[in-house]
């Protein structure tokens, strides 16, 4: 089934600093596409997957499961690996735990991480059900749209399916158990009201990971869906100075590109 209109995957050849950009469960592109657009505009080579299930219909989810969802990020991040010669990945939500792994993964291939509202643990009581509740009763409702900014919206599925949901506690326990892996300098922003993800997961990675390069920033004025929030202008500038500290040559890729 194609992607819902606005759901499709972003792609921009840049220049040599290349940036993998990750959406959440139940997502699409669409949470992302500014900012990717932003990190296109300044001159980056930029790939926006979107994860398999996703930007359709949730039943179309119901049919993957998380290492469908990494397999394309993997698969992403090796195309970029082959084209640029420093490559940093951001994410939103369940992105980053998907980018997490593939920073324990990858290693130094990896150059940085930037994680906007990470989920890397369950939050709700009721999710040690899911292993039987996904037998029967197929889905619960959605969690998209934990947006602050009026009018602003996500495109993202109004019900949960719970097979994908009980696969992706399943990624988490893989994440949280790598986690000392990470030591890549980070860039963590989360939001202090984020109905979705609480803030004991920024908490968890913060105090897990190995990196001694990392940097918090709270987003004050944003619920979940952050990228597209007040605070969405404070994501994208301070990433792109994130960025641009730890590969130069991005910064004489913006000079060339606004010249």
């Amino acid at each position: 089934m194609p992607p819902l209109p606005g759901a499709e995957p972003f792609r921009h050849q840049g220049g040599p600093v290349g940036v993998l950009l990750v959406h959440g469960f139940t997502g699409s592109p669409q949470s992302l596409r500014p900012w990717a657009e932003h990190l296109a505009a300044a001159g980056l080579t930029v790939s926006l997957p979107l994860l398999p299930g996703h930007g359709t219909r949730w039943q179309d989810m119901q049919l993957t499961r998380w290492e469908d969802w990494y397999a394309e990020v993997d698969r992403e991040l090796k195309v970029l690996l082959a084209e640029c010669e420093q490559v940093f990945v951001c994410a939103l939500s369940m992105g980053g735990s998907l980018a997490l792994r593939l920073a324990s993964r990858h290693r130094s291939a990896i150059s940085g991480l930037v994680l906007v509202n990470p989920s890397v643990r369950s939050d709700n009581p009721a999710s040690v059900l899911l292993p039987v509740l996904r037998h029967l009763v197929p889905s619960l409702p959605g969690v998209a749209d934990d947006i602050a900014l009026e009018g602003s919206t996500e495109l993202g599925y109004d019900r949960t399916p719970l097979h994908a949901a009980w696969s992706l506690s399943r990624l988490w326990k893989d994440v949280q158990s790598v986690l000392p892996e990470i030591e890549q300098p980070v860039l963590l922003l989360h939001s202090p009201q984020d109905h979705v993800v609480s803030p004991a997961n920024s908490e968890l990675v913060l105090a897990r990971i190995s990196s001694t390069d990392v940097t918090e920033l709270l987003l004050e004025r944003s619920y979940h869906v952050a990228t597209l929030d007040h605070d969405a202008g404070l994501i994208f500038e301070a990433s792109l100075d994130f960025i641009r500290r730890l590969a130069p040559v991005a910064k004489v890729e913006a000079d060339n590109h606004s010249g």
